[in-house]
């Protein structure tokens, strides 16, 4: 290796005259050229592969973002669908936005907070249940029951770091 360092070093003391303006420079700083068509070695098909695999990259990082909002925007147009389809026939002829809808599931099956999906702002809340038992009838009416009278509240609840669940102040009164 010290011998190669040693030829390398030499070089450098080695001085040409350049042919085209006669100036003097070190050979160590000559880039020399080839007229000939060099032997592709290795690395120049390492590098070929490379810039291709470049070149592909750019083009799909220019088509990414249209492809991404594209896959979007399916996945958007199926959720209403998905939606409707989990809902029960009786539901299913309601006039709400499905993102709307939230499930449940028990006492009730869903609630619906109308106008929270278009216009971020909620009309309405409204309980969908379909009773199925005389137990479920009499839960789903004593809950109608407490919301026609006013027996509700809301209460905010915030769970710490540690796991521990405290309630935000109730001003609402």
């Amino acid at each position: 290796m010290k011998k190669l360092l040693d030829a390398f070093q030499s070089f450098r003391r080695i001085l040409c005259v350049c042919p085209c303006c006669g100036e003097i420079v070190r050979m160590s700083d000559l880039h020399l050229k080839y007229s000939g068509k060099s032997p592709k070695t290795w690395l120049d098909k390492y590098e070929l592969k490379l810039l291709t695999l470049q070149d592909k990259e750019q083009v799909f990082q220019a088509k990414e973002a249209e492809m991404r909002e594209t896959a979007i925007e399916r996945g958007r147009n199926k959720v209403p669908l998905m939606v409707k389809n989990c809902l029960c026939p009786e539901f299913k002829e309601l006039e709400y936005d499905p993102y709307d809808i939230k499930a449940i599931m028990d006492p009730v099956d869903f609630v619906v907070f109308d106008g929270l999906n278009q216009e971020k702002q909620v009309k309405s809340v409204t309980f969908l249940a379909k009773p199925t038992t005389p137990q479920t009838h009499t839960v789903i009416g004593s809950i109608k029951t407490a919301v026609s009278k006013g027996s509700y509240d809301w209460k905010v609840a915030r769970i710490t770091t540690t796991g521990k669940v405290e309630f935000e102040p109730n001003n609402h009164k």
